[in-house]
């Protein structure tokens, strides 16, 4: 079973990375700190990835949770955004070592009329069984989506809008901080990274919660990719990665769930238009 969900991450980094540079290129930075202060080889530990869709039945939520379900992970914490039209939940796997799951869907219901035929007419092309298959949370857009339409659901909703060109695939993956010899705090993690010439997240504050609210997390702004579109070629926000510290509970263990309002925005390093 641990062979399968291994391999399950390592399809779903290998995909993300091909449109994530910028990640790549931390994770080698890392590395090299990791190995200056110690003389171990610990491999960077992931966290948690991120996982979006639409409340569609045959793309649902629940859908993409089957696979980890299948996997031995359980539901553990359920979440809302309501300015961004969204509920979330996060998945656990006994075994802690193994990164948690956070999938978010967007409540299309919520939409104007406008936005719902753009998104309704993206999953007509998604095979009533494609969330079934074992590749389907790495397999991207099943679609193609105009620039004009593009461009409305930026308007209206950048998750939509991410959506549309990528589909599905690990919006994030998450450094552990709790995991890293060289940096033991995320304030010097993010120093060292703009130090880097990494651009980082700063809505809501460069850091987003603390040890009052249990974890502090960080992210880079999405790197910038120029897809194909239908009728057009366009420079769109790709994936980001991000850095989570976590405090520990009363019990002594360390805090396991996610932070709605920190959360909001870290969603916003995906987005095409910034007020940052």
């Amino acid at each position: 079973m641990h062979s399968k969900v291994k391999d399950l991450f390592a399809n779903l980094w290998e995909n993300y990375v091909a449109i994530t540079p910028s990640a790549e290129k931390i994770h080698a930075l890392l590395n090299t700190f990791e190995k200056s202060h110690s003389s171990s080889e610990a491999p960077i530990i992931n966290d948690h990835i991120a996982l979006r869709t639409f409340n569609i039945d045959k793309i649902s939520l629940d859908k993409l949770a089957q696979h980890f379900l299948a996997l031995g992970y359980t539901e553990q914490g359920q979440y809302e955004f309501k300015q961004k039209k969204l509920v979330a939940k996060h998945f656990e796997h006994p075994d802690d070592t193994l990164p948690k799951v956070f999938i978010s869907e967007l409540l299309v219901e919520e939409m104007p009329e406008h936005i719902q035929h753009i998104i309704y007419s993206l999953v007509d092309s998604v095979a009533n069984n494609a969330a079934d298959k074992p590749d389907f949370l790495y397999s991207g857009a099943h679609w193609q989506i105009s620039a004009a339409d593009y461009a409305s659901l930026v308007a209206e909703s950048e998750y939509a809008a991410w959506m549309s060109v990528w589909g599905f695939r690990a919006n994030h993956f998450t450094v552990s901080v709790n995991h890293l010899s060289h940096f033991t705090e995320l304030a010097a993690l993010n120093a060292k990274l703009i130090e880097a010439g990494f651009v980082l997240n700063q809505s809501g504050g460069e850091i987003k919660g603390g040890p009052e609210v249990l974890l502090a997390q960080s992210s880079t702004m999405a790197d910038k990719i120029t897809v194909k579109l239908s009728d057009a070629e366009l420079s769109v926000p790709s994936c980001f990665y991000e850095f989570a510290q976590r405090y520990p509970m009363d019990n002594g263990k360390l805090y396991q769930g996610f932070v709605a309002a920190s959360a909001d925005k870290i969603f916003e390093s995906t987005n095409a238009t910034t007020t940052m």
